[in-house]
């Protein structure tokens, strides 16, 4: 069955506007690869790459300082719990200004710092923290200190 001669421009009229479409969209495209520099083509290509090789060293770079942070945020204090007691509760003196403070990393390594006080006098003391432990014999309020930071680094 021949088509009329109606029926073949309209088909030939759709078909031309397809392509023009194409060639529209086709040309949007080559415009947005060749905006750098002079629109010649090997020179996009070319300052792409430099593009592409800029970002990767940036994406290394940042990798390598990422991984300085995560190191030293690591070694920085993430427990810290405080203690409030009164160390001389049979005589009246001192209230609860004594304490005693657990400051760990994320290993459990760091110091307690503790202070006893009375009227007369306040004593601090200090003792080592490796690994959630002392090799000093620590008081029960440092311990209580020192298990309550845990929990926090825990957490």
């Amino acid at each position: 069955m021949p088509f009329s001669t109606n029926t073949l421009v309209v088909i030939l009229l759709v078909l031309m506007l397809i392509v023009t479409l194409d060639a529209f969209l086709l040309r949007r495209k080559l415009r947005k690869i060749m905006r750098y520099k002079t629109g010649n083509l090997g020179d996009s290509i070319v300052s792409l790459d430099k593009d592409v090789k800029s970002l990767e060293h940036f994406q290394n770079e940042s990798e390598k300082y990422f991984e300085s942070v995560e190191k030293r945020l690591r070694r920085s204090v993430q427990g810290l719990h405080t203690v409030r007691f009164n160390a001389f509760k049979g005589t009246g003196e001192g209230g609860n200004q004594s304490f005693a403070s657990a400051l760990i990393d994320e290993n459990g390594d760091g110091v307690i710092v503790s202070s006893m006080y009375s009227r007369d006098r306040v004593s601090i003391f200090s003792k080592p923290i490796a690994h959630f432990s002392s090799q000093y014999e620590l008081s029960e309020e440092e311990g209580e200190a020192l298990e309550r930071a845990r929990d926090k680094v825990s957490a």
